[in-house]
């Protein structure tokens, strides 16, 4: 079964995911980030204009097929259509239509956008109604 994850509390989703991605690549992991095409689009050109010792290798899910199985880490607006099913980073508003086929499942959710944190909300209940364990990582620093 998935392994379902929620990262609460992320200040800017697209920074986080490309520390995400950054993290799950250096530990040797395959990732696949899925998202609406506006979304998969601005974290490409990020994920480009990181700082080079911080370089993340990746491609879009519709470049040519050897690219895609070589990569780490694949961009996607539909799950379906990717080779990897390690880790699967949800930018979605939606439950993505074959997460299960994934070994992990972690979705995004944000400090302050109240839609995103109200659709955050339908997801856990989706996951929770089907049996999902769910682990919750709050990212917000707490002082000790």
């Amino acid at each position: 079964m998935t392994e379902v994850s929620f990262h609460f509390n992320a200040p800017d989703k697209l920074a986080y995911a490309c520390r995400f991605a950054r993290k799950v690549h250096k530990s040797g992991a395959r990732l696949v980030i899925a998202g609406p095409s506006t979304i998969v689009a601005d974290l490409d050109r990020m994920l480009w204009q990181m700082a080079p010792q911080d370089f993340v290798a990746h491609c879009m899910a519709d470049a040519d097929e050897e690219l895609v199985q070589a990569s780490p880490v694949v961009l996607t607006t539909a799950v379906q259509r990717t080779p990897h099913q390690e880790v699967l980073l949800n930018l979605h508003a939606e439950v993505p239509e074959g997460f299960s086929q994934f070994a992990r499942l972690v979705e995004v959710v944000s400090a302050d956008d109240e839609s995103d944190r109200s659709a955050a909300r339908l997801r856990w209940k989706h996951y929770a109604s089907r049996g999902y364990a769910i682990t919750r990582h709050d990212l917000v620093q707490k002082p000790h």
